[in-house]
């Protein structure tokens, strides 16, 4: 597996970088306030990240009004485990540096996707990293061995909430595990012990060796 750059041409069918945004408050306030834990944890919204100048600008320029939140996913991580989607685009930026793995939703087919689409992209620290909706994605990993990683995440308020009080009207809403959250998990994952839709095939990616 090749890692490219957020910067590489490779990278604009998945997203694009956000240029323009001071995102010096954010990434202190992320490296002063957020833990870094031996695994990954996330949380959906987290005051001191959305008290900062840089929310008003993302929710007015980048989502264009819509009301956002913006929590973080920290921790240690090289793996894939799943992949998820929401109906929109998601923004990550890092107070270190971070790699993404990501796919494509247009390689679904019957329900399942093969681990070897997935391809690895390094974001640098506090670059405004924009993750299409057609993009699958899952938490960050490492940049360097041994090290870990804070990334802020933004996205529409209520994301990755109580999911909805719904009947199954499609083989698509078995996938949603919360609130504006479609997720494939691998056999290994954790997610997949706990009842999590099995949708990746092949290995679960590990770029441990990698980096």
């Amino acid at each position: 597996m090749t890692i490219y750059s957020v910067n590489d041409p490779e990278f604009k069918s998945y997203g694009k970088v956000l240029e323009g945004y001071d995102t010096s408050e954010l990434t202190k306030a992320l490296d002063d306030s957020t833990p870094l834990p031996d695994g990954v944890d996330y949380v959906m919204s987290e005051a001191t990240l959305e008290y900062t100048n840089l929310f008003g600008a993302l929710q007015n320029n980048a989502y264009g009004g819509m009301p956002i939140q913006i929590g973080y996913c920290n921790g240690h991580n090289t793996k894939l485990n799943c992949l998820e989607y929401h109906r929109d685009s998601e923004l990550n930026i890092g107070s270190t540096d971070f790699i993404l793995l990501l796919a494509k939703a247009d390689d679904i087919e019957n329900g399942k996707l093969d681990t070897s689409r997935v391809k690895a992209f390094l974001a640098k620290k506090g670059q405004v990293v924009e993750v299409y909706e057609t993009t699958l994605h899952y938490a960050p990993c490492s940049a360097k061995k041994g090290e870990g990683f804070k990334v802020a995440i933004v996205l529409p308020k209520g994301t990755n909430g109580a999911v909805p009080n719904l009947k199954a009207i499609n083989e698509e809403d078995k996938w949603m595990t919360a609130c504006n959250k479609w997720l494939l998990a691998h056999a290994e994952s954790s997610e997949a012990s706990t009842g999590a839709y099995v949708g990746l095939t092949g290995e679960n990616t590990d770029i441990e060796s990698l980096i």
